[in-house]
Order: structure tokens, then sequence, then C-alpha cells
């Protein structure tokens, strides 16, 4: 059973919990991002999020695709973004990030974590992750719950990938010492499919949710978390 109470303070991600590069080649276009996805050949498809992505922030010109700027009260300016950035967790696997981002807005640095969607959902339920756990992964929900502050188990039908993604904007806002972290998810469904699993998620980070908007809660850090759903446009599925 769960003990999100076991541990109050989250221990570091484990060393060699994987095999995470350092070093990073310049984007010539969308087509450099296929070979960074994990299965190319079903991923990399239009209509699929792996490009709408990748289209999206292409066509961007070295800045924020416009439906993400538009979340931000101050005009924002994009440093860095790397696609489908691996950060390390405790007990498994890393989180992979559709695109990781370095955002300065208002005069403070923002560690930010992307997750693309069309029409896929969020992944596995924490009840059906957690049936028949391992202890790995019984370690990592503790690691997750003390890193964001919940202090009961997530509800059963929470999505797990909405976890495990914001944990990773608030693991790479320490690493690269950001004065907030954010986790937004970039939905190219215009119908907004799947918007009532990120509405719970927000609702248990103690944040409001509405499609094309963006709320600002705090980490057990004191760091500022921000929780956004951006819509993409149609034109790149």
């Amino acid at each position: 059973m769960l003990d999100c109470n076991a541990s109050r303070r989250p221990s570091p991600p484990a060393e060699g919990v994987s095999t995470i590069p350092r070093i990073h080649v310049p984007s010539t276009g969308p087509d450099d991002w296929k070979s960074l996805l994990a299965d190319p050949a079903t991923q990399w498809k239009r209509g699929h999020s792996a490009m709408a992505a990748a289209l999206s922030w292409e066509a961007a010109a070295d800045g924020l695709p416009p439906e993400i700027a538009a979340l931000f009260d101050d005009e924002p300016e994009l440093l860095l973004a790397l696609p489908e950035h691996k950060v390390a967790l405790p007990g498994g696997r890393a989180s992979q990030c559709d695109v990781f981002a370095l955002v300065r807005t208002g005069g403070q640095t923002l560690a930010l974590a992307v997750e693309a969607k069309v029409h896929e959902p969020f992944g596995p339920s924490v009840g059906d992750w957690l049936r028949d756990a391992s202890t790995g992964k019984l370690a990592r929900m503790r690691f997750l719950c003390d890193l964001l502050g919940l202090s009961d188990a997530p509800p059963t039908g929470l999505r797990y990938q909405l976890l495990h993604r914001t944990a990773a904007a608030a693991l790479e806002a320490e690493r690269f010492k950001t004065d907030r972290a954010g986790m937004i998810v970039q939905s190219f469904c215009q119908n907004h499919r799947w918007f009532k699993d990120f509405e719970d998620f927000a609702r248990l980070m103690g944040a409001e949710a509405a499609p094309g908007a963006a709320s600002v809660v705090r980490l057990p850090s004191g760091r500022p978390l921000m929780l956004g759903w951006a819509v993409g446009s149609k034109d790149f599925i």
C-alpha cells in the first residue's frame, strides 16, 4: 500500500536511473525531432502529437508557439528548447517531455515541461500503474507525492503521466536554479479531448483549469508552479 506520508522530504533521483545525454545539437527543422522518439515508426505521423509539436515549435521561429506564449502575463522569451528531453526519476524510466524549455518572463526564468496531445490519452491511471506495484514503483510514487506536495496518495483515477511530467518540471527548475516551474499541455485537439483528466489533476494541485488558460500554485520548495492548457492550431494536424 502506498503511504505518501512515509517521507516528508523527497530524495533526489538515484544516480544512474537512466542514461540522459548532456550534449545536444541544434535542430535544422521538424524532421530532426523524429530520431529522438521512442518509436518513430508509429509516433511520427500527421495527426499525431509528436509531429504536431515539432511543426508548431519550428514554425514559431525561435520563440514560443503563440498559444503557449499567450498563457503568460508578461511577454515570454524562449531561451532554450529541447525536444524529447528526459528527466531522471527514481524507481525506473525517465520522464520524457515532448519539449522542455527555459523561458524568461517578467524578469524571472521558468523551467517548462510541455506535454503535447492530439487525440492520445494521458496513459494509465494511478490505480492501473500501481497494480501489483514493485518496490521501485512505490518508491517513485512517494517521491512524486513529496515533490508535488501531495499529503495523501493520488486518486486512483488520476492520470499518472500528469504527475511525473509535472515532477520533471519541478526537478529541472531545481537543477537549472530557475525562479519558477511550469507544466503545460499543448493540445491540438480543437474539442479539448482529455481536458477533464487535466482539470482533475489541476484541482488536486490546488489550481484552476480552463482551455487556453494557466494557473499558478506553489510547490513545497516554495517555487511557483504554472499549470496550463494551451490550444494549438489545427493547421499542424
